[in-house]
């Protein structure tokens, strides 16, 4: 999109299908960082379980969403998106009510594991849902990030104050929050099945080999790992770096630098979306990655001055705010509709860098600092080439990508 086209309509200005439909995705985020923030630290509580276990539960999770949601995205195409994620939300709030009352190792570990059923059931759904309301563009996925962001705000500060109290209301809150959403699908339930084609599912079939060799889905799942791969350092290595550096002042610090990203995040979505219009794609995703790298260096300049951090943090939420959402608007670019819930479930394999990203950047961290550094800020740069070539390619280059997927249906 470039300077000279008409000018698009606010980013907040939403139809009756995406109303609904960011409402429910709002809830759901609320729902969510209400509890998954605090799993490690109940499971600490609660159960008798080691460091790694606990690791590899909490870690279990992002392993469903990653290779699951390819499942979930072929039930959405072949049932329905609506349907499909009704039930996914009757279960997360049956998980979450469970969760809220039963005791003993062996059950909170199975229902905190289960948690990651619902999720795959849940979220290509309404990927799909939002990408069938969205315009050509797919500016609302940027609207989309924002709601997580809120959602990032307002959950831990439930979810803080619920564990407090004790583990009936702190799961109880959100098998609640999950239970309106359930409400509120159910109640638009054919206002929403609208944005799907009548009698689609029925001859939808399961089209996993063919979604993957749709080369331009490939590159954008890449690039979305890449980028999730970058983005987990926030949240695993630079606490460590900083404790490092401060000690035991490192936990307020961080604290402060977290809130800082998640307030930035929401404040900076609407001029990056007005930049959107002034830059080509291109352009934005090369500001994006320039951002990220600016902010690693700034963290590493942290040891100086305290001040620096808190720079570096506007970097990182700018190129944060940039980059996120841009996978998934790659995906709605290039998916049929009768396919965008194999496309969206498929591109969930992103999530693994949730996984790798804290894995390998210890062990850079651990060979030393500036290698660390240098590695993360260069590596951002993976994601340029492959989504720069889902958004570069004319329409009918697109179509013949898409034709071998929908033949032989």
């Amino acid at each position: 999109m470039t300077g000279t086209e008409e000018k698009p309509p606010p980013l907040w200005r939403l139809n009756s299908h995406q109303k609904v439909l960011e409402s429910g995705a709002l809830l759901n985020a609320i729902a969510f960082f209400a509890a998954l923030p605090f799993a490690s630290l109940y499971l600490a509580d609660e159960t008798s379980l080691s460091k790694p276990a606990i690791g590899a539960v909490v870690g279990g999770i992002a392993f469903s969403a990653a290779f699951g949601g390819i499942l979930g995205g072929m039930l959405v195409d072949r049932f329905g998106a609506v349907r499909i994620m009704l039930v996914g939300l009757t279960l997360f709030t049956v998980d979450y009510a469970l969760l809220a009352t039963v005791r003993g190792d062996v059950l909170i570990v199975v229902l905190i594991l289960a948690l990651g059923v619902p999720g795959f059931l849940v979220n290509p759904g309404a990927r799909k849902l939002l990408s069938l309301a969205a315009d050509e563009s797919g500016r609302v996925f940027r609207l989309r990030y924002m709601t997580l962001c809120l959602g990032g705000i307002l959950g831990p500060l439930i979810g803080g104050a619920l564990y407090s109290i004790s583990p009936v209301w702190f799961f109880g809150v959100p098998a609640v929050t999950y239970f309106a959403y359930l409400i509120l699908f159910a109640v638009r339930r054919r206002f929403l099945a609208e944005l799907e084609s009548p009698g689609a599912h029925s001859t939808v079939r399961f089209p996993l080999s063919k979604t993957m060799r749709d080369r331009r889905l490939l590159a954008a799942t890449a690039a979305g790992l890449a980028i999730y791969f970058v983005f987990s350092q926030l949240e695993s290595m630079i606490p460590l770096y900083m404790k490092g550096l401060y000690e035991t002042q490192a936990h307020s610090y961080f604290a402060a630098l977290f809130m800082t990203n998640a307030v930035l995040a929401l404040a900076f979505q609407i001029p990056i979306d007005r930049i959107s219009t002034k830059l080509s794609r291109d352009q934005l995703i090369l500001l994006g990655c320039v951002n990220f790298a600016i902010a690693f260096f700034c963290f590493w300049a942290g040891s100086a001055s305290i001040a620096l951090l808190f720079v570096g943090i506007v970097f990182w939420t700018i190129g944060e705010g940039i980059l996120l959402p841009t996978p998934d608007i790659a995906v709605h670019s290039i998916a049929d509709d009768e396919r965008k819930g194999a496309y969206f479930g498929f591109a969930d394999i992103r999530y693994l860098g949730f996984f790798v990203g804290p894995v390998v950047g210890g062990t850079l961290l651990g060979a030393g600092i500036p290698l660390y550094f240098w590695v993360m800020a260069l590596f951002i740069f993976v994601c340029a080439p492959l989504l720069i070539h889902q958004f570069s390619a004319p329409s009918d280059v697109r179509q013949q990508t898409l034709r071998p997927v929908m033949a032989d249906d």
